[in-house]
């Protein structure tokens, strides 16, 4: 085993991580790994271990527990701080040249402050009557009232709404799915892409209503723009998530959806570099992608690597600089997002969407070779090539007549 770099000069001997979820487990795997032999305290608004959230969407009705991150990663946020307190979250941050104070029920005082409080389920005023999904809490909520012949109305249709539709379904769950876009999963891919996506609803025994505008939501019913009234006996607001920042209140420069802006070492910009940012509350800067929002799963696991490196040794090398990444297992079909799609990119479409083969989508910066993000579905040859394609440092080029062949592996199609 190597022995860590040393330690800057000025390294940290008081750290406390502020949230308990896989950004936060990991960062504390991470400063221990570095060498970090200081104080360190953890804060979890939850009263339970840190657990993995992926799960409780994908596997609602499976997996009662929740997943808990000490068994998944191996890395035991209790056994490695020095003190962990869970269902207290943070009320306040302090900044000083001295140092940082969190409060949170009691002043805890650090020389550093690492903010990994995750995201929370976005919550439409005049919807009080509808679930959300979350956390652990919210998913135990939502698994007792989803029993067989149960009517559930899903507002949104993006990862989680569709996730949440295909897993009640398969249970006997009556499920309608209202979707404010014209297409599920614009939000993420884009109408077009997104729109290859439909006909899994009805196959999966789903009513998906489109262009659907949500007027008031009942005990036991949605209403439309359109005058339509959709039964329900369960009603899951499924319509985002937003950095769960507001407790800073004005102690970091936050942006209009509550993300901190961070630096390839995860130090807030605009803020002393005591104070660090990682996972969903994080919009961090990427050499590849641009700034890149929290949200993305391999953002939490990696990210931490390079923040904990930054902090205690100064990056000796260029950062890792995770890609985007989202997994969703939905309506029988394994997808698979790599990169940043955005509005304005060329898509090629890999494959027929319309066959059981499995496909893929591209998307093209407009008129260039340079290849932005890959979505595979049903299709696992193309994820490790795409992962391959972005893990260098530039975006991937790509001859888009090849990457557009089935027949051909997506790896021969890189150009350079």
């Amino acid at each position: 085993m190597t022995s860590p770099p040393p330690r800057l000069p000025d390294a940290p001997r008081r750290i406390v991580v502020v949230g308990a979820g896989l950004a936060a487990t990991q960062t504390v795997g991470a400063l221990r790994e570095r060498g970090f032999d200081g104080h360190l305290t953890v804060l979890g608004a939850e009263p339970v271990p840190p657990y993995d959230r992926p799960p409780l969407s994908k596997h609602l009705l499976d997996r009662p527990e929740p997943t808990l991150l000490s068994h998944e990663l191996g890395v035991d946020v209790q056994s490695l701080a020095d003190e962990v307190h869970l269902g207290r979250p943070a009320t306040g941050l302090t900044v000083s040249p001295a140092g940082v104070e969190i409060e949170a029920g009691a002043t805890i005082g650090a020389d550093v402050a690492i903010i990994a409080t995750g995201a929370r389920a976005r919550r439409v005023p005049g919807w009080e009557h509808a679930l959300v999904l979350h956390t652990a809490a919210d998913a135990a909520a939502l698994r007792a009232r989803l029993t067989p012949g149960a009517r559930l109305a899903v507002i949104g249709a993006g990862w989680i709404g569709a996730e949440v539709a295909g897993v009640a379904a398969a249970a006997g769950v009556e499920v309608t799915v209202l979707e404010a876009a014209s297409a599920p999963l614009s939000g993420a891919l884009g109408a077009q892409v997104g729109a290859l996506a439909a006909p899994w609803f009805a196959a999966g025994g789903v009513r998906l209503v489109t262009d659907a505008r949500v007027t008031r939501v009942d005990e036991d019913a949605v209403h439309l723009a359109d005058g339509e009234r959709v039964a329900a006996d369960v009603v899951l607001a499924a319509v985002g998530a937003l950095p769960a920042t507001a407790w800073l209140g004005d102690a970091l420069p936050r942006e209009p959806d509550g993300s901190l802006l961070v630096d390839e070492g995860y130090a807030v910009l605009g803020a002393p570099r005591r104070v660090r940012a990682v996972g969903d509350v994080a919009r961090r800067r990427s050499h590849r992608h641009g700034w890149v929002p929290g949200g993305h799963w391999d953002g939490a696991l990696r990210g931490p690597v390079d923040l904990a490196a930054d902090l205690l040794t100064g990056l000796e090398s260029q950062p890792t600089d995770p890609v985007p990444y989202v997994f969703s297992t939905q309506l029988g079909h394994d997808l698979t997002l790599f990169g940043l799609p955005e509005p304005g990119h060329d898509v090629v479409l890999r494959g027929d969407a319309s066959s059981s083969e499995g496909w893929s989508a591209l998307w093209f910066r407009p008129g260039s070779s340079t290849l932005a993000a890959v979505l595979t579905v049903d299709r696992p040859r193309d994820v490790g090539a795409a992962r391959r394609l972005f893990a260098a440092r530039d975006l991937p080029r790509l001859d888009r007549d090849l990457a557009g062949d089935v027949g051909v592996p997506l790896r021969n199609a890189a150009l350079g």
